[in-house]
């Protein structure tokens, strides 16, 4: 079923290209989609004409499937020019899998933010053939269903190496408040926080389009966890901040293309539906914590939809998020349940 836009939102174009295909959707501007085997099916990549070269923005996951479609957009849509930089929004392996083949292979120059390239760069190389300790304690810690843990202790784990190429030493780092020249425009970059740390945004100054990632997406909201690198962290804090200050940014005529989905306008509604969207999903959790549950009992009042097999993981990461936001912002507390996972109850 195609998705259906809130009131306020407007799609321009209601079927995504082919695989293998383009769509300009402005001058010099091309929306490509690259495929993902997983529930959410394909991460969207974009090529800006620099006239004699191309700036892509994203690469996708490194398989064969995915080069093979990449030389044939290079052989296609964007007409045998070389694609001189791959400028990456943030660290996941969907938006940054084939960039350093883009860059080994192809000759592309990696422009990212320097948290997405240590991030990236540092989990290439932390290969493991089971969860480390560590990793077991966190999932022990958020209450993960035991016949749930029983299977992951003894599987390989998610890796990025598995779907990530490796990372030539040597990037450009961009940051807050810089500019960038692609496609024929300036672009102001604005950096996003909660999904992935330091996650770029570009917004042109020369007329109403966004280059999004996984920061600002249409009909889904993005991921937000804790993971066992970061068991304390407040990512839903750092989502709300993000949000509110990029909210000040948005007009009603930006064109966002974003990381997944499809390209859209409103985007004042949708920045306040995101934020509200938490301030929601927070106020549910906190009622439904009137006795003590760990993360991996709070699925229902966070998703209210059944969590199959395939989303669990990044639902109790997501769970641990919103929780530990509750007990760091003083809302509610935090205690040993009986099996020793973390327990936490409102305040009052």
């Amino acid at each position: 079923m195609k998705d259906q836009p809130p009131e306020g939102l407007r799609y321009p174009w209601d079927t995504p290209p082919a695989e293998g295909d383009a769509i300009e959707v402005a001058a010099g501007v091309l929306w490509m989609r690259l495929p993902l085997p997983m529930k959410l099916d394909h991460v969207n990549v974009y090529a800006l004409d620099d006239g004699d070269s191309w700036t892509v923005i994203d690469a996708g996951f490194a398989s064969k499937r995915s080069k093979a479609i990449w030389e044939g957009l290079m052989a296609g849509p964007l007409g045998g020019k070389p694609i001189a930089r791959v400028v990456v929004t943030h660290h996941h392996p969907d938006h940054i899998g084939l960039a350093g083949w883009l860059q080994a292979d192809h000759g592309a120059e990696l422009v990212t933010t320097r948290t997405a390239w240590l991030m990236a760069r540092m989990l290439t190389l932390d290969e493991q053939p089971v969860p480390s300790p560590e990793t077991l304690t966190f999932y022990r810690d958020a209450g993960m269903a035991p016949d749930i843990m029983a299977e992951r202790a003894s599987e390989r784990p998610f890796n990025f190496a598995d779907i990530v190429a490796p990372l030539p030493l040597g990037y450009t780092r961009i940051q807050q408040g810089d500019t960038i020249r692609m496609g024929g425009r300036t672009w102001d970059i604005h950096i996003g926080n909660g999904h992935a740390p330091e996650h770029a945004t570009f917004w042109s100054r020369d007329d109403n389009l966004v280059l999004a990632g996984d920061q600002i997406l249409p009909s889904i909201s993005p991921n937000i966890g804790v993971y066992a690198t970061e068991p304390m962290a407040d990512p839903i804090a750092d989502w709300l901040e993000a949000c509110e200050r990029l909210a000040g940014l948005a007009r009603a005529d930006h064109l966002v293309l974003g990381g997944h989905k499809l390209p859209f306008t409103g985007l004042p509604m949708r920045m306040r539906q995101l934020i509200d969207n938490h301030h929601g999903a927070l106020k549910r959790l906190l009622e439904y914590l009137d006795t003590p549950k760990s993360a991996g009992e709070c699925f229902a009042p966070l998703f209210k939809r059944k969590i199959g097999s395939a989303e669990y993981g990044l639902a109790l990461v997501e769970a641990v998020a919103h929780l530990s936001h509750l007990y760091q912002d003083g809302l509610a507390t935090r205690s040993r349940g009986a099996d020793d996972a973390w327990v936490y109850q409102r305040k009052g």
